[in-house]
């Protein structure tokens, strides 16, 4: 398989998932044109873009979904909840576009195997997802509130995770927002601690895990050097070596990273 951050972050999250049949998107939430460009950028035509799988509906995860979905003619899967959710805001989709799961059962979308799984964030049903291809794993587990063991079992065994590093607490709490954007962001249903990644990565570190990267950084909250920083700290605190036990890296916000081979 194949992964690429487009972008990952909170003024937008666009991820690439691909084999060399299927290819996929999960979210959309910057505009058309900067997706298409993104992936451009790393040689895939978007006419072969096969769905584009939405978490949940918050603007930074769905914004250019409906624009890719009639230029390209893509389907768009997502859960009834979060459909209900984007159902007005993204504009007509053909009907054999609409693509709805229930629940969290597993379904395949070309030769790709999806699991998507529930996760704690304040949206109507918001899911995280993992993709196997013949014996490799990758998961995408962005928007926790907290590190909770539904997510850890879930994500655990992945060769690849794109983990959720969000803000920095302190920071987040001498910074600019708001009182009540504060108190949802530390909230359980609200984003994951560059601490709180670490104690996830933590509990999952006897699995067969090789590479995290972590994503969803904040613009006002948070910087990579300070992500990365952080979470290696605490993991070579407890005895895990970057680069040789694991290797952790940075998915940015505003610029498309290198495809990763699992």
């Amino acid at each position: 398989m194949e992964f690429c951050s487009l972008y990952s972050g909170s003024s937008g999250n666009c991820l690439y998932v691909g084999t060399e049949k299927t290819k996929i998107l999960i979210d959309a939430g910057l505009s058309g044109k900067k997706i298409e460009e993104g992936l451009k950028q790393i040689g895939i035509n978007p006419c072969d873009i096969k769905a584009i799988l939405i978490t949940h509906e918050h603007e930074d995860h769905i914004k250019g979904a409906g624009i890719l979905s009639r230029r390209f003619n893509i389907p768009i899967y997502a859960n009834t909840s979060t459909w209900k959710a984007i159902y007005n805001s993204i504009g007509q989709i053909k009907h054999n576009n609409i693509k709805v799961f229930e629940g969290y059962a597993g379904f395949e979308i070309g030769d790709l195997f999806v699991k998507p799984f529930k996760i704690p964030h304040d949206a109507e049903e918001p899911v995280g997802y993992s993709f196997y291809f013949k014996n490799k794993k990758i998961s995408i587990a962005t928007d926790i509130g907290h590190p909770c063991d539904e997510v850890k079992e879930n994500i655990k065994d992945s060769d690849f995770i794109l983990l959720e590093s969000n803000h920095d607490v302190e920071l987040l709490k001498v910074g600019p927002y708001p009182y009540h954007l504060k108190r949802r962001i530390l909230s359980d249903r609200g984003h994951l601690s560059n601490e709180d990644a670490a104690k996830m990565i933590l509990k999952m570190i006897n699995s067969k895990i090789k590479k995290i990267m972590l994503g969803h950084l904040s613009k006002t909250n948070n910087y990579p050097e300070l992500a990365l920083r952080t979470v290696i700290s605490i993991l070579e605190m407890n005895g895990i070596k970057d680069g040789k036990d694991l290797i952790i890296d940075i998915a940015h916000r505003d610029r498309v990273g290198r495809v990763q081979f699992i």
